[in-house]
């Protein structure tokens, strides 16, 4: 993996937690909305996997947020 990738799946990893927690919502309570298990939601929160843009579109559609607000980097 290089290291454009690596940087891409840490930050798309951390906006997801950070809007999850910002919504209240579990690891597994946000799985079972976009219908994965927790294990592979859990992989991509760390940076471990990378998914298609159709999955982050049902992340973001669940957590009230834009897909770029997921792939943009440094979100605050």
């Amino acid at each position: 993996m290089d290291e454009k990738e690596y940087k891409f799946r840490k930050n798309l990893g951390f906006n997801i937690c950070t809007e999850r927690r910002r919504k209240d919502l579990t690891q597994e309570t946000l799985a079972e909305i976009v219908d994965v298990s927790t294990k592979h939601l859990t992989k991509i929160e760390n940076g471990q996997v990378t998914t298609n843009i159709y999955l982050i579109s049902k992340i973001a559609k669940a957590l009230d947020v834009t897909v770029d607000e997921l792939i943009t980097e440094y979100k605050k």
